[in-house]
């Protein structure tokens, strides 16, 4: 595993295709529009990560979905395995509420922490936090109907995403992760227009998420000046490869 302090703003040097890797009740799964009861099941969390790796992942984005939505980590037992099976970069979102709590997962080895409603509820936890552990945070910016959502997507935070991020930028986040929770889980292909606003609006990677259901959104995304694109459903219903989806942004 990469020093945690070691990576960040500086680890997009190319468009990235991350595999997502969400843990729900210690398995992998994937929502529709993040909500419960909409899962589908695709394994064991080691058995998933591992396969990434082997098909060429650079790096992984995990999600402890029960800390999402129940405020603490349920899935420890399931990340630490994940992060001492991988060797790549990983960033792991979902429960994080404290500066202690991603302190302690930044020490263990994960590169860096997706804080959500955590920073929309204290934002000066993203400079507590990159203080110690410089271009460790990423702030989740999930997005609804153009406004920011917390608590497992369920909340309206009352601020628009180019407000939110442009906010977390002063504070020292690394990268700005949006996720259009209008199109998220659905495989009906992505929004462009509030990510290149996004992108337009902030100087750190924006990395983009939701709605991927071709190589055509995953190239739609890379235009639009974003940093890297988290994939989930579409790898695993085998729309396409990782291989695929890499060859497509790197032509």
């Amino acid at each position: 595993m990469n020093d945690a302090n070691a990576n960040g703003s500086d680890e997009f040097e190319e468009f990235d295709v991350i595999p997502a890797v969400d843990i729900q009740d210690g398995e992998v799964v994937q929502l529709v529009q993040g909500e419960r009861g909409t899962e589908t099941t695709y394994g064991e969390p080691v058995e998933a990560a591992t396969r990434w790796i082997d098909a060429g992942a650079e790096s992984l984005h995990l999600v402890d979905l029960d800390g999402a939505f129940d405020g603490e980590r349920a899935n420890g037992a399931a990340i630490d395995s994940v992060l001492e099976a991988v060797d790549v970069p990983t960033q792991l979102g979902g429960g994080i509420r404290t500066a202690d709590d991603a302190a302690d997962l930044l020490e263990r080895g994960l590169d860096r922490v997706i804080l959500g409603t955590a920073a929309v509820e204290n934002p000066d936890i993203v400079a507590e936090i990159s203080a110690d552990y410089p271009d460790s945070v990423v702030v989740s910016l999930d997005a609804k109907d153009g406004e920011v959502v917390v608590e497992g997507w369920t909340e309206g935070a009352g601020i628009s995403p180019v407000e939110a991020a442009e906010r977390y930028e002063d504070l020292g986040a690394a990268a700005i992760l949006f996720t259009n929770v209008d199109v998220e889980g659905q495989l009906e292909g992505v929004a462009t227009e509030p990510v290149r606003e996004l992108v337009e609006a902030t100087d750190i990677p924006v990395i983009a998420s939701g709605g991927v259901a071709t190589l055509e959104d995953v190239q739609a995304l890379e235009a639009t000046g974003a940093a890297a694109v988290v994939v989930g459903s579409a790898l695993y219903e085998g729309n396409f490869t990782l291989a695929e989806a890499q060859a497509a942004v790197s032509e």
